[in-house]
């Protein structure tokens, strides 16, 4: 890859293919895997209209999808605006350093300010280190501890 531009634009029905291998390669990096149907119903919601489905971006690096974000809006307790949960964010490893991340984060972010969402929010695990370095950056570490249903 070149020292191209990173180019960012909301994820279409022809990213399909390229989309299913980030977010598989997402998803490994994670140690886990999803059955056909999340991956289909996942990828219809990203293209969705409803207020409540997640929008997706992809990063192309010389005409190649080379990272993908979702990231959905909801309401919040403490606030009167939505607020915008940034889910999944991928670049693979080859692109990695060249903005890739962080042109799929500030583009979140200014679909945050577009619609009026005053917080965006994300999670990492403690040993993403390469990203957190990139988090650390363009974030601001928060002291909350997640919780799940066992």
């Amino acid at each position: 890859m070149s020292n191209s531009q990173v180019i960012v634009r909301p994820l279409a029905a022809s990213d399909e293919t390229s989309w299913r291998s980030l977010w598989t390669a997402y998803l490994a990096f994670y140690e886990t895997t999803v059955p056909e149907e999340v991956y289909a119903s996942t990828f219809a919601r990203l293209l969705g209209e409803d207020s409540q489905d997640f929008s997706g971006f992809v990063a192309e690096l010389d005409g190649k999808i080379v990272g993908i974000t979702h990231y959905v809006f909801h309401r919040h307790c403490w606030k009167i605006e939505n607020v915008c949960y940034l889910q999944d964010l991928y670049a693979l490893p080859e692109a990695r350093g060249k903005g890739v991340g962080r042109a799929l984060i500030e583009a979140v972010y200014a679909a945050a300010d577009d619609a009026g969402a005053p917080g965006v929010y994300w999670m990492t695990q403690e040993f993403n280190d390469t990203a957190r370095q990139l988090y650390d950056r363009v974030g601001k570490l928060t002291p909350f501890i997640k919780y799940t249903r066992p």
